[in-house]
Parts: C-alpha cells; sequence; structure tokens
C-alpha cells in the first residue's frame, strides 16, 4: 500500500503504527514536501509483542500549568540519570512550555495569531495551576526555588535534553492552535498518537500530567 501525506509527524507516526500493527514499512521518502510510505501487509499480529521495558519512560504533558510542567521534568530528569529512556509527548497547553519566548515571523491567519496572543510563549512565562494571583504566585514560587537552588523550568528543559530525553510535539495540536515549528525551542521531535502509542506500549511507566 502506497501512503501520501503532508503532515509532518506522519514519518514517526507511520514508523511506529508499522511496528505495533506487525506491518512492514518498506520505504519512506520525501518528495516536494509530501511524505510517501510503501507499506507491506504483514501478520494478524504485531511483529513486536511489547511487554513493557522497566527502562523505557513516557509523559503526555498536557498541561501549560508551571507546577505541573515543573513536575513532568524532574520526573523525567530523575528517570534519565536512573538509565531510562524517557519520552515525553506534548499536547493541547503542554505545547506552550516548547515555545521560543521570542516572536517568530511566520505566516498565520487571524485565528493563528489570536491563539498565538492568548498563549503563553514559552517556560518562562508560564502560571502556576493554583494560587497564581496575577502571577504574584509564581513569582514568588520562582524566587523559593532560586534560594534553595532549584533549577528553573527552562533549565530543567536544557538538562532533560541534555540527557537524550525525547521531546516530541504533537502535530495534530500544533495545526489546531497555529503554531509552527519554527516557534518551537530547538531539539524538538514532531510526531503524533501512533508514535506516542508505539512508544508507551514497550514502555514501564506511562504518566499523564
Amino acid at each position: 500500500m502506497r501512503i501520501q501525506s503532508t503532515d509532518h509527524g506522519f514519518a514517526s507516526d507511520i514508523a511506529g503504527w508499522c511496528e505495533s500493527t506487525g506491518n512492514r514499512l518498506a520505504d519512506l521518502s520525501t518528495d516536494g514536501g509530501r511524505y510517501i510510505a510503501v507499506v507491506e501487509k504483514g501478520s494478524a499480529c504485531p511483529a513486536v509483542l511489547h511487554s513493557g521495558n522497566a527502562k523505557k519512560k513516557t509523559i503526555v504533558v498536557f498541561s501549560g500549568d508551571f507546577d505541573k510542567a515543573m513536575a513532568s521534568f524532574i520526573i523525567a530528569n530523575g528517570a534519565a540519570s536512573m538509565g531510562s529512556e524517557v519520552t515525553l509527548f506534548f499536547t493541547f497547553w503542554g505545547l506552550n512550555i516548547l515555545r521560543r519566548p521570542e516572536n517568530v515571523p511566520v505566516q498565520k491567519n487571524l485565528i493563528e495569531k489570536m491563539f498565538g496572543w492568548m498563549m503563553p510563549r514559552g517556560a518562562t512565562k508560564v502560571k502556576l495551576s493554583k494560587m497564581n494571583m496575577g502571577g504574584m504566585g509564581t513569582w514568588m514560587m520562582q524566587g523559593i526555588m532560586k534560594k534553595k537552588n532549584v533549577l528553573s523550568l527552562a533549565e530543567l528543559i536544557e538538562k532533560a535534553k541534555a540527557s537524550g530525553v525525547k521531546l516530541v510535539a504533537c502535530t495534530m495540536t500544533m495545526d489546531l492552535m497555529g503554531i509552527h515549528k519554527e516557534e518551537l525551542i530547538d531539539g524538538i521531535e514532531e510526531g503524533g498518537v501512533a508514535m506516542y502509542l508505539n512508544r508507551a506500549e514497550a514502555a514501564g511507566v506511562n504518566l499523564f500530567i
């Protein structure tokens, strides 16, 4: 079967889908912004049965709240330091954590521009889920963290990348919210639900934050 797609996450999605369903990805190429995959039908059962590897962890980062983002990256960095292979899948409001703090000139329609104006831009702009108090609560929390030598959210993100943690942006959410890859920080992969589920099936721990 020959499949064509313009979705940036298609390449990783189709590979994960084939592995999970027992089919074979015979070829994958690009042509003028299109991804072209050739899939050969396999057995009815997946080629590889995932039993859950204790050294693999996946986390869905759905929330864009400061405290929940901190928890996500503290867990991810802790797991990576213990030798685990970690994947963080950012979807919906969680994508705002990965946005660059500076404005990036990209072509957008009115709705996409409105989303961009209303949503926080990057790790330094996200707020507490409780007791934010117009930003005062977040400011106080960041001050306490600095006093107690706790890494900032931005520093935790950089540490995670340096430790090999995979940061994956959901391409469907990017499309819905009008977020372009150029607006995300460096080192971010793109993928969809098939890619995430494939990694989740192989993991011993799956979290939704």
